[in-house]
């Protein structure tokens, strides 16, 4: 399995290539990804709280709770969403590496950037089909069901914006290695 950071986010010899738009929209990304998980955790720090409060309140004062399971799972599909580009800033998805071991360099540079390929492609079409989701659950006023009825548009977007921004992290990723810089 792959974890942790890039190996050659730091090497020096990458210093000329991280000159370009690339690299720019690189460190543009790697600020905002680091301003969006620190929300990303204040959200799951919410949702806890609204999950301990629901469980507490529906126990101790039988008070109905119409409304804490959905605002939970509005924050968390949205730390979800908006920490894919992340996760694949610093390669900490999971990935399969026993083909690592038994092709050369040079081949595995080359599956690596066709596994992004592939998955720009796939992230690019839920993306867009995210988008067409929220646009009609705002267009239509679609609200959920329960009795709080929050706007359905919210958590949409939120999967839209995540993915579009996962597509950009994944495009530029794509594009440093053109730009000069080596990849693991």
């Amino acid at each position: 399995m792959s974890h942790g950071p890039l190996r050659d986010r730091d090497d020096t010899a990458n210093a000329a290539a991280r000159t370009g738009l690339a690299a720019a929209l690189d460190r543009g990304l790697a600020i905002l990804n680091r301003i969006i998980v620190a929300f990303a955790a204040l959200a799951l720090v919410a949702a806890c709280a609204i999950l301990s409060y629901s469980v507490l309140s529906r126990a101790l004062f039988k008070a109905a709770n119409y409304w804490q399971d959905e605002a939970a799972v509005f924050l968390l599909v949205g730390a979800t969403f908006m920490t894919a580009a992340y996760v694949q800033q610093n390669r900490g998805h999971i990935g399969i590496e026993a083909f690592v071991g038994l092709l050369s360099p040079l081949a595995n540079r080359i599956r690596l950037w066709i596994v992004d390929a592939v998955t720009f492609l796939f992230c690019t079409f839920f993306a867009w089909k995210s988008w067409t989701l929220a646009h009609e659950a705002y267009v239509d006023g679609q609200v959920s069901n329960s009795m709080w009825s929050p706007p359905l548009a919210i958590p949409y977007s939120l999967m839209a914006l995540g993915m579009s921004l996962l597509c950009v992290q994944i495009l530029v990723q794509l594009a440093l290695p053109f730009a000069g810089a080596k990849r693991p």
